[in-house]
């Protein structure tokens, strides 16, 4: 995986704790913005599905589950 520089900005008490525990701020900022940015990412597809998401949640309790007679439990 291809790694970029940065500039990053961290409260200076952050930055020292973690040096201090011989914490990875690079991969910890990493692993940060990567989950941050899933969670925006579903954020936005709900949002921007929103209307299939209802259509289906009311079609659901009208009609049944599709293919619920082969359900085995």
């Amino acid at each position: 995986m291809a790694r970029v520089k940065v500039n990053l900005t961290l409260d200076a008490d952050v930055a020292e704790s973690a040096r201090a525990l011989g914490l990875n701020m690079s991969r910890l900022a990493d692993s940060a913005i990567a989950e941050s940015a899933k969670v925006e990412r579903n954020r936005l597809w709900r949002a921007e599905n929103q209307a299939a998401i209802n259509a289906y949640a009311e079609e659901v309790p009208r009609e049944g589950l599709p293919l619920a007679r082969y359900r085995s439990f």
